[in-house]
């Protein structure tokens, strides 16, 4: 199994400009909380378990085996996104349907802008574990400016370099 930091550098090497990151603090959320919305439904034993349930428990996992201290913070919050899925698939079809869409449509079209920056395509594309590993960069790329886990930081970028604006697309 790979380690944090080969997960976290790999997913890293597709996200060294600061746009693309700043990017993906507002699409990673949107997309989570919109999987969660729309996974909300169907709801079985009286509503506490479903596909979103399901999921979150195997990315808890995931995350939990990587590292202890993010995996605990990765599954408070994936917690969170499960509360709001599961009150929003609690209303009207439309507003579950329009609001998980809308959030996803709205997420991944932020993303797409941040690797326009970047010049890079996503890293799901290459790698499908990407699509989990994302929500963790977001959390560790967030401690990385509240000064937390230079131990963390120093290892990713002894791999993949420190995040600079790629020249190439200074002017765009």
């Amino acid at each position: 199994m790979k380690s944090l930091v080969d997960h976290l550098s790999q997913y890293a090497a597709y996200h060294r400009d600061p746009r693309n990151i700043a990017s993906h603090f507002i699409g990673i959320p949107l997309i989570v909380v919109a999987v969660a919305v729309l996974l909300s439904r169907p709801q079985w034993a009286g509503g506490w378990v479903s596909p979103a349930m399901l999921l979150a428990f195997a990315s808890a996992w995931f995350y939990l085996r990587l590292e202890l201290r993010l995996g605990v913070l990765m599954t408070v919050l994936l917690g969170l996104c499960i509360w709001a899925g599961q009150l929003l698939a609690q209303q009207s079809t439309m507003i579950w349907l329009s609001s998980g869409v809308g959030m996803f449509v709205i997420g991944w079209a932020i993303q797409f802008v941040g690797h326009h920056y970047e010049g890079r395509k996503p890293a799901f594309v290459d790698d499908v574990t990407g699509l989990i590993v994302g929500p963790l960069f977001v959390v560790a790329e967030l401690a990385f400016l509240l000064g937390l886990r230079h131990d963390l930081k120093e290892q990713i970028e002894a791999r993949v370099g420190g995040v600079r604006i790629n020249p190439n697309r200074a002017a765009a």
